[in-house]
C-alpha cells in the first residue's frame, strides 16, 4: 500500500515526525518498505500567468510569450510547448531558480529572442508524469506563488508492505485509524454532504448468486462531462499512491479506493440492457476486458451482468463495451460486497492483476458501501457535474457476516505474552481498536468491528493487545519450560540411513514437484483420476501426483538429454490419493522409488561395459530390505503393472501384502516420456519398510557347520524362492539356511518341470553332527517340499 504523507496527515496529526512515524508504523506490524520524495530537489519556481502568446517570427516551433509572475515586470519567455496558450497558469522557472541537477535559470536567447526563464513541464521538476507539454496549473492559483508549497512537494510517498490479514489498512482511512490507535489521537473523516436525488431515474439490481454477492449498490448519474480534467489535486494524490490518472470517472473510483478502501466501478448507462444481475458465469460465455484482452470464463466466476450479457468480472475488472468512454454522458455506478473466496485467485487464472481483485480478495468492510457510494458521487458531481438518482440496493441479508464477539480470558492474555498489562490498559487497547468492550469474571467480552474481519479467535485479541502496548515494552525474561524427551522407538528405521545406503550404492538422491503433468501420470497410473489444482502454475503441474515415477522420470530424460551415460536417482515424498475414507478424502502415503538407466559401471579398462538391468536394481533394493532383518518376509512376485514391461515386472509383497513394485519402463512409456534406453524402476511404501527387528545376543556354536545339496524337480510353474524359503519351514532346528544355486530344464526333466538345486547348511549349538541327524534333517525337507510342492527328489 503506497500512500502519500500528506494526503494521512489529513485524517490525523499525530504528534510525530516522518520517521517517528515510519518506526511506529513498522512495529505495529505495518512495515515501511521505503519513503520515497514525490518530487526532484529545485528551487524558486513560481505560479506565473500566460499574458501573451504569439508565434516566434523565426521558428514555427517556438512561441514568445510575456508570464506575470507578480514581480515588477512581466517576464519575457520562449516555449516550445504546443499547450501554451493565453491565460494558462503554468510553472514558472524565471532566472536565478534552480532545477534538477542543480541547473541555474539564466537568460538566454533563442532564435534571437531573449528568455529570461523556461515554462516547467512534470519531468523538469522531478514529478513521475510523462511530459504533455508544460504543466497547467489551478485557475485559481495565487500568481507568484512557490509552486512546491502549491503542489506540497515537500510530501514523500511512503510504502507499506501489508501482511495477507491487514486487508483493512489497504486505504488512507484504514492507516489513520491505526496512526490513531498508536498515537491516542483522534481521527478526522474528509466532510461532505450527501447528494440528494434529483432525477427518479433507477437501474433494477438482481442478485442471483446470493452466497457470493453479499451487497450490491448502483446509482444513476446523467449529463456527466466525462471530456473535463480531474482536478490536480487529486491527480497528485492517485500519483504518489502509483495510480496513473486516466479520465475523471475513473479517477474518482480509483480515488475512492484509496481513501475509503472501497473498490468501485463506473458502467456507461446506455450499454446496459434490462437490469444489472449479479451471477455466475455461464458455460462457455466470453467478454472482452479492458484493454480488448477477449476470455473465456469459467464458470465459478462471478460476473456483473445485464439482461443479456456479461458486463465485468466481479470484484476484477469491466469489460470494454460497458467502459466509461469520451462520448459517455451517463453512467451507472457501482459499489459492491464480495466475498474474498468468490474472488481469490480468479484474477490469476486469467492472468490479470488489480487493486480491485487485491482489495476484494482479502476483505473489505460491510459496512463500508453507502459511505463510499456518497463519497463517489460528491466528488463526481464536483468534477463532472451532472444530476444523481437514488441508490438502489439488494443484499443476501442472510448471509452478511453477523457481528462477532469473543471472550479474552485474563490468564490467556497474561500466559501468551508473559507479561501482565493492567486491566483499564488493556480496555483501553481494544476500544481505541474500535471493539466493544465488556467485562466478564474472567476477562472481557469483546465485540469485533466489522472492518477487523482477520480476527476471529481469543489469539488474535491477544496479538492485538501486544502489538498495540509494544511487544518493544514487554520485558525479556527467560522462559521456564519442562523438556519432554522425544519418544524414539529403536524398532523405527530412519529414512536417513536408507538414504545413505543408496548413495554408498551410487544413487543420487532427487526432491521433484508434488504437481505433475496429468497426462504423463495417467500413463503411469490410469485406473486412479488425480486431484486437480484449480489455478495451476501451468498445465503441465496441475496434477498431485500419485507416484514418484513421473517426476524420477522426467529428471532421467533431463540428464540424458545433457549426455549422462550412467543415471542413478532415488526420491522419498508423499503422493496424494484420492480417498473417501480419509479424513479430508484425500490418503498422503509416503513412498520410497528408485531408478537406474545406462551403464552398469563407471567406464573402466579392466571392466566390461554392460547395460543396467532388473537383477541390478533388485539387488540394491534387496540391501535396503535386509536393513529390516527381516527379509524373508519380502516376496518378489511376477504381475503386470501398466507403466511395466512384461515379463519385467514384479510386485513387491510383504506377508502377501503388495507394498510396491519393480520392473523394467513399459517401451510405449518410454517412447511418450522421451527415454534413452532400458530403464529400471521400483517404487516401494515407506510404511512397509520403516521397522526392523531388533537383534538379539546369542551364542555362536562351536561346533562345524554341515552342508547338503539336494536337487528337487517341480512344476515351473512354482516360483523358486517359495520352495527354497519352505525348507526353513521344517521343525528341525538344525537347518540353519537354504540357498538355491542351480536351476535346470532340459531332456532329463520332464516337460513343464524344472530342477532346482539347493544348498542346505546344517549346524547345532550342542554338538558335532553325525551322518544320521544330517539324514534326518534333509529327509525331513523332502517330505515337506513332496508335500507342499509335489517335488520329487531328483536322482
Amino acid at each position: 500500500m503506497r500512500f502519500s504523507e500528506s494526503w494521512l496527515r489529513e485524517w490525523i496529526k499525530p504528534a510525530v515526525n516522518r520517521e517517528e512515524l515510519a518506526q511506529q508504523m513498522t512495529m505495529a506490524g505495518l512495515e515501511v518498505d521505503d519513503i520515497e520524495a514525490v518530487a526532484g530537489k529545485f528551487t524558486g519556481v513560481v505560479v506565473g500567468e500566460v499574458i501573451e502568446c504569439c508565434q516566434h517570427p523565426d521558428n514555427e516551433k517556438l512561441r514568445v510569450t510575456k508570464v506575470n509572475v507578480a514581480g515588477e515586470e512581466l517576464l519575457d519567455i520562449v516555449c516550445g510547448a504546443l499547450n501554451c496558450r493565453l491565460g494558462l497558469k503554468v510553472a514558472v522557472a524565471p532566472v536565478g531558480a534552480v532545477l534538477l541537477g542543480d541547473s541555474k535559470i539564466k537568460k538566454e536567447t533563442l532564435c534571437g529572442q531573449l528568455s529570461n526563464g523556461i515554462l516547467c513541464s512534470f519531468s523538469e521538476l522531478g514529478i513521475d508524469i510523462e511530459p504533455n507539454g508544460i504543466m497547467e496549473l489551478p485557475k485559481d492559483a495565487v500568481i507568484g506563488t512557490d509552486v512546491r508549497k502549491l503542489l506540497n512537494l515537500n510530501d514523500v510517498s511512503i510504502n507499506v508492505e501489508l501482511t495477507a490479514n491487514r486487508a483493512d489498512c489497504l486505504s488512507i482511512r484504514g492507516l489513520a485509524r491505526e496512526v490513531g490507535v498508536l498515537n491516542h489521537a483522534e481521527v478526522t473523516d474528509p466532510k461532505f454532504n450527501k447528494i440528494s436525488p434529483v432525477i427518479d431515474d433507477k437501474v433494477s439490481i438482481a442478485i442471483e448468486a446470493p452466497r457470493v454477492c453479499l451487497r450490491y449498490l448502483g446509482r444513476v448519474v446523467r449529463n456527466v462531462n466525462v471530456k473535463v480534467t480531474s482536478p490536480l489535486w487529486m491527480q497528485e494524490k492517485l500519483r504518489r499512491s502509483r495510480i496513473r490518472s486516466i479520465d475523471p470517472i475513473v479517477d474518482i473510483t480509483n480515488y475512492v479506493m484509496i481513501e475509503q478502501g472501497q473498490p468501485m466501478h463506473a458502467f456507461d448507462l446506455s450499454k446496459i440492457e434490462g437490469g444489472i444481475v449479479a451471477r455466475m458465469a455461464k458455460p462457455g460465455e466470453k467478454l472482452v476486458l479492458l484493454g480488448n484482452n477477449e476470455v473465456e470464463l469459467n464458470d465459478d466466476t462471478l460476473v456483473i451482468a445485464d439482461h443479456n450479457k456479461a458486463l465485468a468480472i466481479a470484484g476484477i475488472l469491466g469489460g470494454d463495451f460497458s467502459s466509461v468512454k469520451t462520448e459517455t454522458k451517463d453512467i451507472f455506478l457501482e459499489a459492491a460486497f464480495f466475498t474474498p473466496d468468490s474472488i481469490r485467485g480468479r484474477a490469476r487464472s486469467y492472468g490479470l492483476y488489480t487493486d480491485s481483485s487485491h482489495r476484494f480478495e482479502r476483505g473489505v468492510d460491510t459496512s463500508l458501501q453507502y459511505h463510499a457510494m456518497e463519497r463517489a458521487t460528491q466528488l463526481l458531481i464536483a468534477s463532472c457535474g451532472g444530476e444523481a438518482g437514488d441508490i438502489v440496493a439488494q443484499e443476501s441479508k442472510e448471509y452478511l457476516p453477523k457481528v462477532q464477539t469473543i471472550l479474552l480470558r485474563r490468564t490467556k492474555l497474561d500466559n501468551l505474552l508473559g507479561h501482565h498489562i493492567a486491566s483499564d490498559e488493556v480496555v483501553e487497547i481494544l476500544t481505541r481498536l474500535g471493539c466493544d468492550v465488556g467485562k466478564t469474571t474472567t476477562g472481557w467480552s469483546t465485540k469485533i468491528p466489522s472492518w477487523r474481519f482477520d480476527i476471529s479467535l481469543e489469539e488474535d485479541l491477544v496479538e492485538e493487545v501486544g502489538r498495540i502496548f509494544g511487544y518493544e515494552n514487554i520485558p525479556n525474561q527467560v522462559p521456564i519450560t519442562h523438556l519432554i524427551m522425544n519418544e524414539h522407538k529403536e524398532v523405527n528405521q530412519p529414512l536417513k540411513r536408507i538414504r545413505d545406503l543408496l548413495v554408498d550404492r551410487g544413487y543420487y538422491e532427487v526432491i521433484t514437484y508434488s504437481f505433475v503433468n496429468p497426462a504423463q501420470q495417467k500413463l503411469i497410473v490410469p485406473d486412479v483420476d488425480a486431484l486437480i489444482l484449480p489455478y495451476p502454475i501451468s498445465v503441465d503441474m496441475s496434477a498431485m501426483r500419485l507416484s514418484l515415477w513421473t517426476g524420477l522420470l522426467n529428471t532421467v530424460v533431463y540428464n540424458q538429454k545433457r549426455q549422462q551415460p550412467r543415471i542413478r536417482l532415488f526420491e522419498a515424498g508423499l503422493c496424494f490419493i484420492p480417498d473417501e475414507s480419509a479424513e479430508t478424502g484425500v490418503r498422503q502415503d509416503m513412498m520410497l522409488a528408485g531408478v537406474i538407466t545406462g551403464l552398469r559401471s563407471e567406464e573402466h579398462w579392466d571392466i566390461a561395459t554392460n547395460l543396467v538391468d532388473f537383477f541390478d536394481l533388485k539387488g540394491d533394493l534387496e540391501s535396503i530390505l535386509k536393513l529390516t532383518a527381516n527379509e524373508l518376509a519380502y516376496n518378489f512376485k511376477a504381475a503386470k503393472h501398466p507403466a511395466l514391461h512384461t515379463g519385467q515386472s514384479a510386485e513387491i509383497e510383504i506377508y502377501g501384502k503388495v507394498v510396491g513394485y519393480i520392473g523394467a519402463v513399459h517401451p510405449k512409456l518410454e517412447k511418450k516420456f522421451g527415454l534413452n534406453g532400458r530403464t529400471i524402476v521400483f517404487e516401494i511404501e515407506w510404511d512397509a519398510i520403516n521397522q526392523r527387528i531388533l537383534p538379539e545376543a546369542v551364542d555362536i556354536s562351536k561346533f562345524p557347520s554341515n552342508r547338503r545339496d539336494i536337487a528337487v524337480t517341480v512344476s515351473d510353474k512354482i516360483e523358486a524362492e517359495t520352495v527354497v524359503r519352505a525348507c526353513l519351514a521344517t521343525d528341525n532346528a538344525l537347518i540353519r539356511s537354504s540357498r538355491l544355486f542351480d536351476l535346470f530344464k532340459g531332456r532329463s526333466v520332464e516337460e513343464g518341470k524344472k530342477s532346482l538345486a539347493i544348498a542346505l547348511l546344517l549346524q547345532s549349538g550342542e554338538r558335532t553332527l553325525e551322518e544320521a541327524d544330517i539324514s534326518n534333517a534333509v529327509s525331513d525337507v523332502v517330505t515337506l517340499l513332496g508335500h507342499k510342492f509335489n517335488a520329487n527328489l531328483r536322482d
